[in-house]
């Protein structure tokens, strides 16, 4: 085919095809930008992860009372700042004195171990059952059980005696839950207004994917407390039926530091196993040790069932979520990973209903 005659090339709109390459060369730039810009923030936020996401869940669990306090106060600021100081202080005093005596009652279980090794507790022990000693032997000739458990016991008595010298870190974590708290409830409604105008969703849209988000917080609380309970009175009942003094308040320590995914129950019922074991009584220690591991495996299929049925999820799934969140995200993930499926389902359901809408 014969080219075009120049006159005719030159009638062209010239400059709209480099135009647009242009336009498209620039836009390019600006998500370039912005890609790089929200990746550095994620890294900035990174190391706070936990502190932001416990702030998100309290402001939404306290969002509630800060309405009411709100109305009556008439200043948004002063209803914000009540709620979030009686939540730090609600929070915080109670969880370092019951770390704190759990640590201790650790660290004395360990010294109480050591004195016993050291008066030669083992030795008695295997002297009365022979069939053990040889094994015994074999492995006490190959494990210093003595600086073991000296170094335990020191390690967790020092970790006591300095347990409320609080490091930097942990102050400003503790600092920025609570002064992120403040804002997100005094400023929630610009919060909401400004994070809709970002997402590709109209207003229905929107108010699903929020819905879905405190739906999964609430089921995320409701699910810890209820297996905290579960856990707690299960517990309290195995210290009274082996005879533990003060079966009450171990059960609620039980409870309380279930709640708690950084730490396990293995600080309360550990140390009344070895003073029952120090005592003679094998088989009853060996009866609490498994009884609490026995609830410790059941935790992990009431907590997902528990959860998945308020967010009428597979308890796989939800199993998948809560674990795989811990994993990937630290002990945020414990919130994380659950609210990672919500969105995605929510997404997913948004994309359906506007398939279903266009084509139907």
């Amino acid at each position: 085919m014969p080219s075009p005659p120049a006159k005719d090339i030159e009638q062209y709109p010239r400059g709209f095809t480099d135009g647009r390459a242009r336009n498209f060369f620039q836009l390019s730039l600006v998500f370039s930008a912005l890609a790089a810009g929200a990746y550095l923030c994620f890294r900035l936020a990174l190391p706070f992860i936990t502190p932001l996401v416990i702030a998100v869940v309290l402001a939404i669990i306290l969002a509630p009372l800060h309405r009411r306090v709100e109305h009556r106060l008439k200043w948004p600021s002063m209803a914000a700042g009540l709620i979030a100081v009686a939540a730090a202080l609600g929070i915080l005093g109670p969880m370092i004195v019951l770390v704190a005596e759990l640590v201790n009652d650790a660290a004395q279980g360990a010294a109480v171990l050591r004195g016993s090794i050291e008066a030669g507790f083992i030795e008695k022990t295997l002297s009365a059952h022979p069939k053990l000693s040889a094994v015994a032997a074999w492995m006490l000739a190959r494990i210093d059980l003595q600086g073991v458990l000296g170094e335990g016991a020191t390690r967790l008595t020092d970790f006591s005696a300095s347990f409320l010298r609080i490091s930097l870190v942990q102050v400003v974590s503790f600092l920025l839950t609570f002064y992120m708290l403040f804002y997100f409830l005094r400023d929630r409604r610009a919060a909401l207004v400004s994070v809709r105008s970002f997402l590709p969703f109209t207003a229905d849209e929107s108010s699903i994917l929020f819905a879905r988000l405190a739906d999964t917080v609430h089921a995320v609380i409701f699910g810890t407390v209820v297996t905290g309970v579960i856990q707690g009175v299960l517990g309290g009942f195995i210290f009274a039926f082996a005879g533990i003094p003060a079966p009450l308040l171990w059960g609620l320590a039980i409870g309380v530091v279930a709640i708690l995914p950084v730490l396990g129950t293995v600080l309360v019922w550990l140390p009344a196993v070895i003073i029952v074991a120090l005592n003679g009584e094998w088989l009853r220690a060996a009866g609490i040790a498994t009884a609490f591991l026995a609830i410790g495996v059941l935790d992990t299929f009431i907590y997902p069932a528990l959860v998945g049925n308020k967010l009428r999820l597979h308890t796989a799934l939800t199993f998948i979520a809560v674990v795989g969140g811990l994993i990937v995200f630290g002990p945020a993930g414990f919130i994380l990973g659950p609210l990672c499926i919500a969105v995605t389902l929510a997404v997913r359901d948004i994309a359906r209903a506007r398939i279903r809408s266009a084509y139907v």
